[in-house]
């Protein structure tokens, strides 16, 4: 650590100074969706993808009353796979492949939705029925030009599928793709990077490296040398090496990155490097040429 420590002196000149890894903090976007709030970083004006990440949202967290919760009702994608992860409650997850999966906190949910796919998110009536609390993020991770159009599918990954590991005191989970010497068995389509830590006050752990990456703070608040990384910022650092980062209070984080995938065109909740193929998607909602979610046939979003 000592020799990591030198190399981020060098790279942010004194402790005091801004760190000169970071390339632009983003604040989010907080939309209310009756009592349920979400944070969105990406897509922004500032910065539209962190590698593969097209999409950021962090859920809450919520406090639902019985006999309220989540209920998104069935709705497409083209183009992308989706990331679901939960640090508290469940949503139950259907979809126009037949799955039906109540994800928990510590799994993973990837739905890749490719040539397209539909789904649903609401809660089990045992869920709902009790007061109850829901927090967690969802990724977009757009699919390399050549998986654009591979067939729907849908994997869930429990919680102890998920590799961990102890770096300088700070637990990290390795969501997808590989880190501090441990890989997730987390399908991936590109070089994609998705890890969580909790780090206690004072604590820092060094950030992996990756050709684009970007550090959320869940909850509490970091330090990168001089500059302040608060509460519900996205952080996003250049490939310089030796970049650490230290808890000013207890935090929560979530690292994203990989390998840049190039220009994505979005509408609504379709995703392409084609914008006639997200007119195609369209029109083929509107129409009702996507399969319908096993299940959840009746109602549905419109476009």
């Amino acid at each position: 650590m000592s020799n990591l420590m030198n190399t981020v002196e060098q790279n942010c000149d004194s402790a005091d100074a801004p760190c000169s890894a970071i390339e632009t903090i983003l604040s989010p976007r907080v939309a209310n969706l009756g009592g349920f709030s979400v944070r969105r970083q990406l897509p922004t004006a500032k910065r539209k993808m962190v590698g593969p990440s097209v999409f950021f949202d962090e859920m809450g967290p919520a406090e639902f009353p019985a006999g309220q919760g989540l209920n998104v009702l069935p709705h497409p994608h083209i183009g992308i796979a989706t990331v679901t992860y939960l640090f508290e409650g469940e949503i139950l997850h259907r979809d126009s492949v037949g799955s039906y999966q109540p994800i928990r906190p510590g799994d993973i949910n990837l739905m890749v939705a490719g040539s397209g796919i539909a789904h649903s998110e609401r809660e089990r009536p045992e869920i709902t029925a009790t007061d109850h609390r829901l927090h967690g993020l969802q990724l977009w991770l757009a699919l390399p030009q050549e998986h654009e159009e591979t067939a729907p599918a849908f994997h869930h990954y429990p919680e102890d599928d998920i590799p961990a590991v102890e770096i300088d005191g700070v637990p990290v989970r390795v969501m997808i793709g590989s880190a501090y010497g441990v890989t997730s068995p987390v399908l991936k389509f590109s070089e994609t990077l998705y890890l969580e830590a909790t780090l206690k006050t004072g604590q820092t752990l060094a950030l992996p490296q990756a050709p684009e990456r970007a550090v959320y703070v869940a909850s509490g608040a970091l330090r990168a040398h001089g500059s302040e990384l608060p509460t519900h910022s996205m952080t996003i650092f250049s490939r310089q090496p030796g970049v650490a980062i230290t808890a000013t209070e207890d935090t929560r984080i979530a690292v994203i990155g990989g390998e840049p995938l190039g220009k994505r065109f979005i509408e609504w909740n379709f995703v392409s490097s084609s914008k006639a193929r997200i007119g195609t998607a369209r029109e083929d909602w509107r129409a009702g040429r996507f399969e319908k979610v096993v299940g959840d046939e009746e109602a549905y979003i419109p476009y």
